[in-house]
């Protein structure tokens, strides 16, 4: 799988700039076909850190309605990736 592929946006919220901030862990939004392995690959030649580890979350898709109408949305796939020490991603460098 191509490495832009693999990872299509960061996940940016309250509890993952915590995270961040705290344990050195950034979150993404990665394709449902990605491994832990590609995931891996993908963060360490994008931004040019170094990986320790790489948890990932399957999350299933919320059933939504709007009046009589009932849809879904997308499962999607979420991965936490630990960064080693010294290693830092800024999202909003300016």
């Amino acid at each position: 799988m191509n490495i832009y592929s693999v990872i299509k946006k960061p996940l940016i919220t309250e509890k993952t700039t915590i995270e961040k901030d705290e344990r050195n862990i950034i979150s993404f939004v990665v394709s449902s076909d990605a491994n832990k392995i590609e995931i891996k690959d993908a963060v360490k030649t994008l931004f040019n850190v170094d990986v320790a580890s790489v948890k990932t979350v399957n999350v299933a898709g919320k059933v939504k309605r709007v009046g009589k109408n009932i849809g879904k949305r997308s499962n999607w796939k979420k991965a936490y990736v630990t960064l080693k020490e010294g290693s830092n991603v800024d999202f909003f460098e300016a």
